[in-house]
């Protein structure tokens, strides 16, 4: 800036400045004048800017950042918010890691396995909810985790966790879910292809409770991103670029994680800025408001 130069080289007289670099002297005083409304202003928002990364626990980048400033009325350009960011060092979590799937759906038939999500408009709590499996190391062997996420919100509504990747995972996650949950008769089911998705027992459950099943079509991983997303982001989060944990300590930060911080508190751009729970509950009052 033509202002902080000349501010900082006073070998040469203003209006020699000036003219060299063709700017009035009246604007340069008045920059001077209130360079010190300026400092306060930054420094107002350096401490608000670390405070909502704090928050994010070091998960949030500047265009979240921005977009919670905001939230809370306060006026913020996305190319602020980056420099004071890059000033305070303060950066999101690792790229991401490509996300590799687990499940076997080698036997699946177009036939038993209908894509009811394909092309459809999600913007309802419990319109559609999506669930998948994936893997996370420990200093006692392997854990697969199940969960299930509603789509249009982001919560997640149950997750578990299990030495052996078998349906026994799946049917234990749907079960937990419905004991946390109302979801209502209709709801859409997807997942992929997955054997386990696919077992009897698996279906037979969905069918008692009126959900109706959909799978990712053959070849098509990106029909289930809701889930893949997820996975991907928990790792980013809570996994990648910590020490190795046994199986009771991850057990504990995957709760402290989900409940404690992505369900209720980390923010999310498409939500209006709000969290899964806090969409959640908007979308559940409002139906009830249109009701009465």
């Amino acid at each position: 800036m033509k202002y902080q130069f000349i501010h900082q080289h006073p070998e040469h007289p203003v209006t020699k400045w000036a003219k060299l670099l063709h700017f009035s002297s009246s604007g340069y005083y008045s920059w001077v004048e209130h360079q010190e409304e300026r400092q306060k202003q930054e420094e107002m928002y350096e401490n608000l800017i670390e405070s909502l990364y704090k928050e994010g626990k070091g998960t949030y980048g500047a265009d979240r950042i921005c977009g919670a400033l905001r939230k809370q009325g306060v006026k913020a350009s996305f190319i602020r918010v980056r420099r004071i960011m890059n000033k305070l060092n303060l950066h999101s979590v690792h790229p991401p890691r490509k996300q590799h799937s687990i499940t076997n759906s080698r036997s699946a038939r177009d036939e038993e396995c209908p894509n009811l999500v394909k092309e459809m408009k999600i913007t309802k709590a419990f319109q559609v909810i999506t669930s998948d499996i994936s893997y996370l190391k420990t200093t006692e062997g392997c854990q697969y985790i199940c969960k299930i996420k509603d789509v249009a919100s982001g919560t997640v509504l149950a997750q578990t966790l299990s030495d052996r990747m078998k349906a026994d995972l799946v049917i234990h996650t749907i079960q937990t879910m419905l004991h946390r949950w109302k979801i209502p008769a209709g709801c859409i089911f997807h997942s992929d292809r997955g054997s386990q998705y696919r077992a009897e027992e698996v279906r037979k459950l969905l069918i008692q409770h009126g959900f109706l099943q959909s799978f990712s079509r053959k070849g098509k991983p990106g029909d289930n991103a809701w889930s893949e997303s997820f996975f991907a982001t928990m790792k980013k989060e809570m996994i990648h670029g910590q020490s190795r944990k046994s199986k009771s300590e991850l057990h504990q930060d995957l709760f402290i994680y989900t409940e404690g911080f992505y369900n209720t508190k980390r923010i999310q751009k498409r939500l209006g800025y709000l969290s899964p729970l806090e969409w959640l509950q908007k979308d559940i009052m409002s139906k009830l408001e249109s009701v009465s």
